[in-house]
C-alpha cells in the first residue's frame, strides 16, 4: 500500500527548474570542481537523460540504479530519469558487493549508472538483473550526444516515485525508502521558509552525501527556486570551511560528525563564516555542549536544528533564537508539519510526559518498495513514527528522549542512551561519545560507553566515571567506559548503536 497524503503542491522537480532555466538560462546553477552548469545546460542535459532512458527501453515506473561518488551528473541523472517517469534507485559508494546484489534483486533495476572505480565491485555483486550498464564517463557523454534535447514526452505526476533510497539497515535488512516529487516539492516550500534560504540570490553548498534522502535535497532545493550550489565531492572539514568563505555560502547542511571534526582539529585558523543565513544541523541530535561551541563560533544567528527522519521527511526545527533557551531540545513542530506523543493505546501524554513521537505532513515517503503493508506497521491513521521517544513542553517544543530500540534495560530500569552521552559529552576532554546496553548476567543489560577524547587531551575513565555520578542516578552510571580512537558511523555521519553493541569494537587507548 502506498502513502498518499492529502492536499499538497502537484509539481514536478524538473518543473521547478526549467522554471528557473526560463527566467535566468545563462546564470551558473551547479558546481562541482573546475565543472560548472548553467540553468539552461543542466535543462538541456535533465532532457538528453530522459530521451536516453526511453532509448534504453525504461518505462513508466521502471527502477535505473545510480552508483556514483558526489559529483555533477547526479543531479541530471537523478532529474533526467524522473522526467521519463523511471525511478533513480541511488546507492553509497561504499557500498559492498553484497549490499549491491541485494538491492539489485530487491528493486529490479534494468539499467545502471556507474562511477569508473565502483565497476569492479558491480561484477563482485553478480549485477542482478542488469540489462545495460553505463559507466559515466566518456561513453556515458556519447551516448547523451546522441540522444535528443528535446523535453521528454512521457508525461508525469507529482506522485510519481522519483526516487528511491535504501536506509542502512540498523533494524534488519536494507528497505527502500519511495519519494515522490509531491514529498519533495513541499520539503523545499517548508525548508525555505522555515530557514529563510533558497531565494534566486542564495548560494548553497551540497556538503553530505548526495545518494541520501537528506543529502540530494539539500543540493536541489536552491536549484528549484533559481539559486546556486556547489557540489562538495568528499567531506574534508577544512575544505568544507574555506568552501563556506570561497563560495560566500548562505545555506550548508552539517552533521554532529562535521562539528565534531571542526572543533577536534585545531588548524588555527577561523573562517570567514559571515555570509551564512542558515547552518543547517540533522541525522542527529546535537548534544547541548555541542551547540554552545557552534553558536560561538558562528555566532547566536544562524544554527537551525532539525529532527526528522527519511520516511517522515524534516519534523521539527529549533530556531537560531532557541538554542540556547530551550535546552536539550529539537525545536517546534516544522511547516506543514503537525506532530503528536502518543502512548501505547493511542492516546495524547500529558505535557512534559514521555511517549512515541508521531507527525503528519505532506512531506511523507509513499511507502516501501517491494514492502507491501510493511509501512502501516509504523502508522497510525495518516500519522507515521520512527519508534522515536519525545516529550512536549507548555510551549509545544519537542524533546527527544530516546529512540524506542535504543532504550536500555537495567535491573529492571529504563535507561536512555542519550542522557547519559549528554553527560559524558559535558566533559572537557570529550569530543564524541555512543552509549548502549551490552548483555550482563546480573543487571541484564549493563549501560556501555565508547569515548573519544579531544586532541592532545587526557582523561581516564575513572576520570568520566565520577564526573558523570556528580549529575546521574546510580543506577544510570556506565559499568564500563572504553576510550576509543574513532565510532563507528555510517555514511551520513550518525553512529551505528548495532556495531557498538557488538561488545568487540576497538579501544585503542
Amino acid at each position: 500500500m502506498s502513502i498518499r497524503p492529502g492536499a499538497s503542491l502537484s509539481v514536478t522537480i524538473p518543473d521547478g527548474i526549467r522554471a528557473a532555466a526560463q527566467r535566468t538560462p545563462t546564470k551558473t546553477a551547479l558546481v562541482e570542481g573546475d565543472r560548472a552548469l548553467t540553468y539552461a545546460q543542466l535543462i538541456e542535459r535533465i532532457d538528453r537523460v530522459s530521451n536516453l532512458a526511453v532509448y534504453l527501453g525504461l518505462e513508466h515506473g521502471d527502477r535505473a540504479m545510480v552508483l556514483l561518488p558526489n559529483r555533477l551528473e547526479y543531479v541530471e541523472l537523478v532529474l533526467g530519469l524522473a522526467s521519463a517517469g523511471v525511478s533513480a534507485v541511488t546507492v553509497g559508494p561504499a557500498s559492498s558487493a553484497a549490499d549491491i546484489a541485494f538491492i539489485l534483486d530487491d528493486c529490479g533495476a534494468r539499467v545502471l549508472f556507474v562511477a569508473p572505480e565502483l565497476v569492479g565491485r558491480v561484477e563482485e555483486s553478480g549485477g542482478g538483473g542488469i540489462e545495460k550498464m553505463i559507466i559515466v564517463g566518456p561513453d556515458y557523454e556519447a551516448l547523451l550526444a546522441e540522444s535528443s534535447a528535446q523535453m521528454c514526452s512521457v508525461p508525469t505526476d507529482a506522485e510519481d516515485i522519483f526516487m528511491i533510497t535504501y536506509t542502512s539497515g540498523s533494524t534488519g535488512a536494507p528497505k527502500g525508502v519511495m519519494l515522490s516529487h509531491r514529498a519533495r516539492v513541499n520539503s523545499f516550500h517548508a525548508m525555505s521558509s522555515a530557514h529563510g534560504c533558497y531565494s534566486p540570490d542564495d548560494r548553497s553548498l551540497a556538503t553530505t552525501p548526495l545518494f541520501h534522502g537528506a543529502g540530494f535535497m539539500m543540493a536541489v532545493a536552491p536549484l528549484f527556486f533559481g539559486g546556486f550550489c556547489e557540489i562538495l565531492p568528499r567531506f574534508d572539514i577544512q575544505h568544507l570551511m574555506g568552501s563556506i568563505e570561497r563560495v560566500r555560502a548562505n545555506c550548508i547542511y552539517m552533521v554532529p560528525s562535521h562539528f565534531s571534526a571542526l572543533f577536534s582539529t585545531d588548524s588555527g585558523r577561523r573562517y570567514d563564516t559571515s555570509s551564512l543565513k542558515a547552518l543547517i544541523s540533522g541525522t542527529a541530535p546535537l548534544a547541548q555542549a555541542m551547540k554552545e561551541r557552534i553558536v560561538d563560533y558562528f555566532g547566536p544567528s544562524r544554527l537551525f536544528e532539525r529532527y526528522g527522519s527519511t520516511e517522515a521527511s524534516i519534523v521539527s526545527t529549533l530556531r537560531p533564537e532557541d538554542q540556547l533557551r530551550k535546552l536539550k531540545c529539537v525545536g517546534q513542530a516544522f511547516p506543514m508539519t503537525q506532530i503528536r506523543v502518543l502512548d501505547s493505546e493511542g492516546n495524547d501524554v500529558p505535557t512534559g510526559t514521555p511517549g512515541e513521537l508521531y507527525s503528519s505532513s505532506p512531506l511523507m515517503f509513499s511507502g516501501y518498495w517491494n514492502r507491501p503493508g510493511l509501512a502501516e506497521q509504523s502508522r497510525r491513521g495518516d500519522w507515521i513514527t520512527a519508534g522515536d521517544i519525545a516529550m512536549l513542553d507548555e510551549e509545544g517544543y519537542l524533546y527527544l528522549v530516546d529512540r524506542k530500540s535504543d532504550m536500555i534495560i537495567s535491573g529492571g530500569e529504563n535507561i536512555y542512551p542519550r542522557e547519559v552521552e549528554e553527560t559524558l559529552l559535558a566533559h572537557p576532554a570529550v569530543a564524541e561519545c555512543g552509549v548502549v546496553g551490552l548483555p550482563h548476567d546480573y543487571w541484564g543489560e549493563a549501560v556501555t560507553a565508547y569515548v573519544v577524547l579531544r586532541e592532545n587531551a587526557n582523561a581516564s575513565p575513572d576520570d568520566l566515571l565520577r564526573h558523570a555520578a556528580l549529575t546521574l542516578a546510580r543506577f544510570k552510571l556506565p559499568k564500563a567506559i572504553h576510550i576509543v580512537g574513532d565510532l563507528p558511523r555510517n555514511s551520513m555521519g550518525k553512529v551505528l548503536r548495532r556495531t557498538l553493541r557488538q561488545g568487540n569494537w576497538p579501544a585503542v587507548r
